[in-house]
């Protein structure tokens, strides 16, 4: 595996898809003219609308989409990975996928992921969010398997399920994406921490663009991307919720070492959970 620069673009997405295609096109050209072949977008790339009937609306499947189409072209053209974070895909059976993709130099899909874990929170001061309410979950994680590096991909919520990327690191991957549209208030609470935490246990690069600033339907996102080394150093991040491109190389070297300097990895045990209630005592089976 070689060395790579990497970018995570970070935008400011709105309700309408070929104007964001159209944004999108401009942040790939930047991220190319740093010197990336491997450029990820983050979550809901082709439209934030929290309008339900609105979204269905503009909604087509992956042969129609103007993201989809927009992202194939763009990887052609200028001979790189492009790792669309996700956009809302509407699929065969009538349902709305969270669904992530990945293209190859030649443009060609190589990969897709499906959201698994859905955003069904109330937070402080109302703020309340039903992403099953919408999206049909997804039921496998991917690891692709590049020139560069084996990739991991998951998609914001995803991030505070370390069991997923444990799955991941343990099926070799050395670099673990989770692109996001991260609200304000969860942003500022837990974003920093989970992104460093998911890369330093699995001894993983992690890269995740993001959304970031008030959007047209109304919602806030916390932006920041980042690109977090093995050991847990920040070597690139968006410090605002503007738009932006960030760029950092990636040795997947250094993941290795990472993990041979603490091998929790190859350490890790099965073990149990014992509940004690009242001198009566309980297994239940955890895992490793």
């Amino acid at each position: 595996m070689s060395v790579f620069r990497a970018a995570a673009i970070q935008m400011r997405s709105g309700v309408d898809p070929q104007r964001n295609a159209a944004d999108l096109e401009g942040y790939v050209k930047e991220a190319v003219s740093k010197g990336a072949v491997y450029i990820q977008t983050p979550e809901m790339t082709g439209a934030l609308q929290r309008d339900r009937k609105a979204l269905a609306s503009v909604l087509k499947g992956e042969s129609e989409d103007i993201i989809v189409r927009t992202a194939s072209e763009l990887a052609a053209q200028h001979k790189i990975h492009l790792h669309i974070g996700s956009t809302a895909i509407a699929r065969d059976d009538g349902k709305i996928a969270n669904r992530a993709f990945f293209f190859g130099p030649d443009g060609n899909i190589l990969t897709r992921y499906d959201k698994i874990h859905m955003f069904d929170v109330d937070l402080d001061n109302g703020e309340s969010w039903r992403e099953s309410a919408v999206y049909s979950p997804g039921s496998d994680t991917v690891v692709l398997d590049l020139p560069f590096a084996k990739l991991g991909l998951a998609i914001c919520y995803d991030v505070r399920f370390p069991q997923l990327f444990r799955a991941q690191a343990l099926a070799g991957a050395s670099v673990i994406t989770a692109p996001a549209a991260f609200t304000r208030q969860t942003g500022e609470a837990h974003w920093n921490v989970l992104q460093r935490a998911r890369a330093i246990e699995n001894g993983a690069f992690m890269i995740s663009a993001a959304q970031g600033g008030v959007h047209e339907d109304g919602r806030e996102t916390f932006g920041h991307s980042i690109i977090v080394a093995p050991w847990g150093e920040v070597l690139a991040e968006a410090a605002h919720a503007d738009p932006a491109v960030i760029v950092a190389d990636i040795d997947p070297a250094l993941s290795a070492a990472a993990r041979a300097k603490v091998p929790n990895l190859k350490n890790a045990r099965p073990f149990g959970v014992l509940v004690e209630n009242n001198g009566e005592r309980t297994r239940l089976d955890a895992a490793s």
